[in-house]
């Protein structure tokens, strides 16, 4: 998965055009993703990520058939390019999404059955000095075989967490999100452009469709979407803070 406010020159791997390269990892300085307002996790991320953030869904596109790819992400900020996770050169959150953690690795799908690992080669650790990504025969280095078979894997959950997003639209249960907050000084701040699931919806399902959202596991990744919205009042707090105001009290 490529992001363009994170991966800025994201370039698929050549054993010979590449082979001098070395990487300064793992990354130290994450304010390379200080414009990250949100970023996908998948679903087996969401025990983890929802305590930490918000996790919403988005259109993410069309699928092949020409229905709207939905998406989970984990909410960063309150505005455009805004993440409130980043500190400094810090990673403030005590999980951090598997697409930032493979950074400055990332992945691209040639087609449906190929894949091309990637490297941001605007990432300031891309060098002469640090891991090798591959051996002076051109082999993969042993950073490069760590790297593959994990984003492989992260791949694949893209793809199932895909899946969970189509059952949702086919059901119906996705609504439009509007948040609302007002901060000290009076200014209204509000976050919309985002996906929920519509828990009173899920209620009305049959009982056959509940029966199957609890054996496929999505509804227990729903109760986590739902757990996770009590972080953004988090969001409201680290905002206000980040403006240098005293914390606002915020409003569905």
């Amino acid at each position: 998965m490529i992001l363009p406010n994170l991966h800025l020159k994201p370039t698929a791997l050549d054993s010979v055009a590449h082979r001098p390269l070395r990487l300064d990892v793992p990354v130290t300085d994450w304010a390379l993703a200080g414009r990250l307002n949100s970023m996908f996790v998948a679903g087996a991320e969401f025990g983890e990520a929802c305590r930490e953030f918000p996790i919403v869904f988005v259109r993410a596109g069309k699928e092949p058939d020409g229905t709207d790819a939905i998406a989970p992400v984990a909410l960063f900020g309150l505005v455009q390019e805004q993440n409130l996770y980043v500190e400094g050169k810090s990673w403030r959150a005590r999980y951090m999404p598997a697409v930032l953690r493979a950074y400055p690795f990332c992945i691209a799908r040639v087609d449906e059955q190929r894949l091309a690992v990637c490297v941001d080669l605007a990432f300031a650790g891309v060098g002469q000095s640090g891991q090798a990504i591959f051996n002076d025969d051109g082999s993969p280095a042993e950073l490069l075989k760590q790297m593959t078979p994990h984003l492989e894997a992260m791949d694949a959950e893209i793809q199932r967490t895909r899946a969970v997003g189509q059952r949702l639209l086919q059901l119906g249960l996705l609504q439009d999100m509007r948040f609302d907050a007002k901060l000290p000084d009076g200014r209204q701040i509000s976050v919309d452009g985002f996906l929920t699931v519509d828990d009173k919806k899920v209620s009305a399902l049959a009982d056959a469709e509940v029966c199957e959202l609890h054996r496929n596991g999505i509804l227990g990744l729903l109760h986590l979407h739902w757990t996770s919205l009590g972080n953004i009042q988090r969001l409201v707090e680290w905002h206000v803070q980040r403006l240098g105001s005293a914390p606002a009290a915020a409003n569905d």
